[in-house]
């Protein structure tokens, strides 16, 4: 009995030995690395190992087991045809005829009343006045309209054709309003664009930049107002709609290199016209006086400078007077742009900012459209007043 218990027991620790034997071996196959060469857990993955992964197999069922194609290549930005001179200047006189009307109707109004006493002139000067033709303007047309409407027997003169021709004369007719965009020797134009920030300096830049591609003049962009990030692409957006190339700097580089990078890449490749934007900052004049000084005298080691146009927003009346007064100081400004001359804006300044410094308005602006700017035409402006 002793020696079948014996027996027994040995069997008994023979089979518990085994089966954990089995237990374990049967772990270490389920828990062993695809290498099978540790036993250790691995490591999460790094960045290299997920790049280099190969991609899981599409679930079944998805409809297209293929690999994604290459997405294609952006397509070619659209090159714009702007609007003629021609087109656009019909299209602007209709439309300063609509805003501007009312200073020329209400004059008119009071010069053909039955008797021009002293209250209708003194209303005809407030309404000049109101208007932004300045005090002095103001004072010389009076006198000559009640020169010229003064009935001495016969015919009285027409009243409306008396107020055209002095308004015509007061505008000017004398000054020569041509953009000079075209230079000598084979060189470039080079026009420089000057105006504090929030005239629409940089707008009218590219403005002017269809106005030319669609004479077919070949125009070059130089962003140098580099103090504006938002200045330099809104410049390349306005090249890129009309294929026109546009030369750029670092942010906050320097305005005069790019000026002369500018011109550089005008004369190497032949073009008609350098376009300018400037910086427009007036917190520190004496910053701007060096700064616009030095691109002007950079510039020249390669071109001359043919225009130099001042950007004026045309509903800031005397304020933009003051603005035309210090640029006028800094450089030597050949002719006026101005800008937002529909709405609120009082045809009168025309006048006062001509005789403030001496150089004519060459271009306006009468809205937001890319093709709303246009020569200046005294004759179509004051038939734009009366109306």
């Amino acid at each position: 009995m002793g020696d079948w218990l014996y027996l027994i027991i040995a069997i008994a620790v023979v089979g518990v030995l085994t089966l954990g034997a089995l237990l374990t071996s049967g772990r270490r196959r389920t828990s062993a690395p695809p290498s099978g060469g540790t036993d250790v857990i691995a490591p999460p993955p790094t960045e290299t190992d997920v790049a280099t992964e190969a991609p899981p197999e599409p679930a079944v069922g998805t409809a297209d087991r293929t690999a994604p194609a290459a997405p294609d290549a952006p397509a070619a930005p659209t090159v714009e045809k702007p609007e003629s001179t021609a087109s656009r200047l019909v299209r602007l006189r209709q439309r300063l005829s609509r805003s501007q009307g009312g200073l020329g109707k209400g004059i008119l109004a009071l010069l053909s009343r039955d008797r021009l006493d002293e209250d209708t002139w003194e209303a005809i000067e407030d309404t000049l006045l109101t208007a932004d033709v300045g005090v002095a303007p103001t004072q010389a047309l009076v006198e000559r309209l009640r020169t010229r409407l003064r009935v001495e027997g016969g015919q009285a003169p027409d009243a409306r054709e008396v107020l055209r021709e002095e308004l015509i004369e007061l505008v000017g007719t004398d000054l020569d309003r041509r953009v000079q965009v075209t230079g000598t020797d084979g060189k470039p134009g080079v026009v420089l664009v000057v105006g504090v920030n929030g005239a629409g300096k940089t707008t009218t830049v590219g403005k002017i930049a269809r106005i030319l591609v669609a004479e077919d003049l070949s125009v070059t962009l130089g962003a140098a107002d580099t103090f504006r990030a938002a200045a330099v692409d809104q410049l390349a957006t306005w090249g890129e709609r009309v294929g026109v190339e546009v030369v750029r700097g670092p942010e906050g580089g320097d305005p005069a290199s790019v000026a002369f990078e500018a011109v550089k890449h005008g004369i190497d490749n032949g073009v008609d016209t350098v376009l300018v934007d400037t910086a427009g900052r007036l917190q520190n004049k004496a910053g701007l006086m060096d700064e616009l000084g030095k691109i002007k005298r950079v510039i020249e080691k390669q071109a001359e400078v043919t225009e130099v146009l001042l950007v004026l927003d045309a509903t800031t009346g005397q304020n933009g007077l003051i603005q035309a007064r210090v640029f006028s100081e800094i450089v030597d400004v050949t002719g006026i742009v101005l800008t937002k001359l529909d709405g609120s804006a009082k045809g009168g300044i025309v006048v006062q900012v001509q005789r403030e410094l001496g150089v004519p308005v060459k271009l306006v602006g009468l809205g937001e459209g890319p093709d709303d700017m246009a020569p200046f035409d005294a004759a179509a402006f004051v038939d734009a007043l009366l109306g």
